[in-house]
């Protein structure tokens, strides 16, 4: 029986849920500044919830919700906070839960024309260094175009821990899986070989959109002999468009998405191939303890 890893929901709707200090543009990284306590406890929902994998609260921490100047005089220490409040709960969980250090879109979420790879570089090595203690595989998240990634792997140098690469998929694609830079699945799941990921991981897209994606990822692992682990974290937000802008609002959350259909998505996920398991944005800790009582 093929064992199925369940990774944690989204952090920041529920650091909103549990009243923690919460607003636009810093987002999640507010809670971390004002009241660090609520971000462990956020993630102690989601161990109990069920998932063995908790992701740094760390995705915020960029100069595009935090502003350039905060970020450079206390985005070291933040990143600091995130991977110490995750690895705290980590070790009081009981049972093994791995720490995901949780590395960013650096320029912001579904943005590929405002990549810049010395930039992304840079901010990338100021959250590594903070995170570095703390963390057992890094996973550069929301990924929307194959550049993003050589970045974060360039900034991770010889680090000799695991590499999880996932990408954020266009929600209504012209031509088969492709991410929000309008790169095929598999040219970015090749991408992820040459690189020496561990795991490709598909989020913060749409659930329709992710069996597609899983089984483009497939096709590469045999084309190119290369064991990978593959994983899902999809959102509950209706389809976001082209012309989206990160950070605008927070947006409006689908209704059918219940923790039950969730999780019926995720035995699809599971039954093709998916070995990690969880939710992005919107998705609760009773999405997750619905995952964990089906396929976890």
């Amino acid at each position: 029986m093929i064992k199925i890893r369940v990774l944690d929901g989204g952090m920041g709707r529920e650091l909103k849920r549990i009243g923690a200090p919460f607003r636009q543009p810093e987002w999640s990284a507010l809670a971390l500044m004002e009241a660090p306590q609520t971000v462990a406890q956020a993630h102690q929902n989601f161990v109990d919830a069920g998932a063995s994998i908790i992701t740094t609260n760390s995705y915020a921490v960029v100069p595009f919700h935090i502003g350039q100047d905060r970020f450079d005089a206390a985005g070291l220490a933040l990143a600091g906070v995130a991977g110490e409040q995750a690895r705290k709960v980590a070790a009081g969980a009981g049972r093994p839960v791995t720490v995901a250090g949780s590395l960013p879109p650096a320029m912001g979420s579904y943005r590929p024309d405002l990549f810049s790879a010395a930039e992304s570089i840079a901010i990338h090595r100021v959250l590594i260094a903070g995170l570095a203690p703390h963390v057992d595989v890094w996973l550069a998240e929301t990924q929307s175009s194959i550049a993003e990634v050589e970045a974060a792997r360039a900034a991770l140098g010889d680090d000799p821990r695991p590499l999880w690469l996932s990408f954020t998929l266009d929600d209504e694609p012209d031509n088969g899986p492709a991410l929000r830079s309008g790169e095929s699945v598999t040219e970015a799941v090749r991408a992820a070989v040459r690189l020496g990921a561990q795991a490709v991981l598909f989020n913060c897209s749409q659930p329709e959109v992710m069996a597609d994606a899983l089984a483009a990822a497939t096709a590469v692992q045999q084309e190119t002999g290369h064991a990978l682990e593959l994983g899902v974290y999809a959102n509950a937000f209706p389809p976001t468009p082209k012309d989206a802008k990160a950070n605008e609002t927070l947006d409006e959350l689908r209704p059918d998405l219940t923790p039950e259909n969730y999780a019926r998505w995720a035995e699809q996920w599971a039954e093709r191939g998916a070995t990690i398991i969880g939710g992005c944005c919107g998705i609760t800790p009773e999405h997750i303890a619905a995952i964990a009582a089906r396929v976890g």
